[in-house]
């Protein structure tokens, strides 16, 4: 299959890397010339990790978009949640075929929605679009040449919007720990990091600027308070979910099904063992600044759309409001300005029985 993967982070390195030793023909796509310029200068993508080790060689690396997807069968879409939106008008712009299917990995909270709403913007004719609950890989860019995977995901989360069915099906074939689930809804609130993060990113903000992140977030980090400050949020995760008809595991359950958290852990309410026990992330540092996309894409996109959600859900969620309040008042930013809003997703107005026709109906 001929993908063209729109991000060079390290989600895009990783998956160049997954998909090239899969036997796929890829492109690789990134606004920034400097971004690409270390892979150029290997001719390719270096990885290790999980996946093994080499240097994958993509058919082309390229700043150009029209370049990048010209004869693609697919768009991966791996980029921070925050380009989601300028990404989509820049695919519609550059006349992407509506038969053609595109993936995001990862959608996030709302990803497949602002995606479709982004595009619908400039082009009426929007593609299947599938998203996935999040990163099917725990990775980092510790060299700009170079992706360290320290974790492949089991399972994620994988859905479509109405009339999406293509993009799913060549999601589960692209990346097999993708699992189907009933709506965008289901994919969006079994997203881990908005739980995952914004407690530890909120109780600890001192501590990331004194040390520049030289701690280890999952493991010295997360302590009582902010375990039990985290399984407030995702009981209101829980609780939203719910009152769009879906039952999802708690956040040690899912992250168990994805594999960040050991598969042996029996006791999925000791949140700080579970995560802290898991291979993946103990060695993870912390945040560098808060300018770090914890901080840039799991309030704004994670935190924020959520609580639109249950908004529409007529869902209390007071944990998850006052650590997006208090996520403002410590970067200086207001989110929902450029963040992931009711309206940015294309469903300001809705009640919550139309918002569930919308994911569900073709």
């Amino acid at each position: 299959m001929k993908v063209a993967i729109l991000g060079a982070g390290a989600g895009g390195a990783a998956a160049v890397a997954e998909l090239s030793l899969a036997g796929h023909e890829v492109t690789l796509w990134n606004r920034s010339l400097d971004t690409l310029a270390p892979f150029h200068a290997l001719g390719g993508v270096a990885y290790e990790g999980v996946l093994g080790a080499g240097v994958a060689v993509p058919r082309l690396i390229t700043a150009d978009i029209d370049t990048a997807i010209a004869g693609a069968d697919v768009a991966v879409v791996a980029l921070p949640t925050f380009s989601h939106v300028a990404v989509a008008r820049a695919l519609a712009a550059a006349g992407w075929r509506a038969d053609r299917p595109v993936v995001l990995n990862p959608g996030h909270t709302g990803g497949a929605l602002a995606f479709a709403h982004a595009y619908r913007g400039v082009r009426a004719d929007v593609p299947p679009i599938a998203e996935f609950s999040t990163l099917t890989y725990v990775a980092r860019k510790y060299r700009p040449d170079r992706v360290s995977v320290s974790g492949r995901a089991k399972r994620v989360r994988a859905a479509a919007l109405p009339g999406g069915r293509a993009a799913l099906d060549v999601a589960c074939r692209l990346f097999p720990g993708a699992q189907p689930v009933a709506d965008v809804l289901a994919a969006d609130l079994a997203n881990a990091n908005l739980v995952l993060h914004p407690p530890g990113a909120v109780l600890g903000a001192a501590w990331v600027e004194a040390t520049g992140g030289n701690f280890t977030f999952y493991v010295e980090a997360m302590t009582p308070g902010v375990a039990r400050t985290m399984r407030r949020l995702d009981d209101e995760r829980l609780a939203v979910a719910a009152a769009f008809g879906h039952e999802l595991p708690n956040l040690i359950g899912e992250m168990k099904s994805i594999g960040t958290v050991e598969a042996g852990v029996a006791d999925t309410q000791d949140f700080a063992a579970a995560i802290a026990g898991g291979e993946a992330n103990k060695r993870i540092k912390g945040p560098d600044s808060l300018q770090h996309r914890y901080y840039r894409e799991d309030f704004g996109h994670g935190l924020l759309p959520f609580i639109e959600l249950a908004a529409i859900a007529g869902v209390a969620t007071p944990v998850a409001q006052s650590l997006l309040i208090l996520a403002q008042a410590l970067v200086g930013t207001d989110y929902r300005e450029g963040g992931r809003t009711a309206q940015s997703m294309g469903i300001a107005g809705m009640s919550k029985a139309e918002l569930i026709h919308f994911v569900r109906t073709p």
